[in-house]
């Protein structure tokens, strides 16, 4: 546990935002997919000698961590074999199985088409640029947030 007081509901948390920063070998394949494609809105983009950034807003962030066993089940579940590496993002959408449509269509590939899950949710499972390894689930009810 932490020794850090907290005052209650109010208090304020210590980190303000959640940045997962991806170095992508194609940038301009990346942006195109991540923004053009699944729709994130840019926030801001900015240059350096030779080099370039750019921040899509992704809504609400959290930090899923989960252990070795449990990952492995998640992979079971989603695409019925051990597939992911250290780290997998997980989108949530309105409907995952026309985003996974969309985004196989600009280039991702598809390791698993939307699975319905334990937790309620339909997900699927894509490899995509950025070497990132993709989760899009929407939930089917309000009682679970879990990708």
């Amino acid at each position: 546990m932490s020794d850090v007081p907290v005052a209650g509901a109010q208090a304020e948390l210590p980190v303000r935002e959640l940045r997962l920063v991806v170095t992508a070998d194609d940038y301009d394949e990346a942006l195109r997919f991540y923004r053009d494609v699944l729709g994130l809105p840019e926030r801001g983009a900015f240059t350096s000698p030779g080099g370039r950034v750019t921040i899509l807003d992704a809504g609400r962030a959290t930090l899923e961590l989960t252990d070795p066993k449990h990952a492995e089940f998640i992979d079971e579940v989603e695409v019925g074999r051990r597939v992911a590496g250290h780290v997998r993002v997980a989108f949530q959408v309105a409907d995952s199985t026309a985003a996974t449509a969309r985004l196989a269509a600009a280039g991702a590939e598809v390791l698993a088409e939307p699975t319905r899950t334990p937790w309620n949710s339909l997900n699927s499972r894509l490899e995509a640029p950025g070497a990132l390894q993709l989760t899009l689930f929407t939930e089917l009810d309000d009682t679970t947030e879990r990708a």
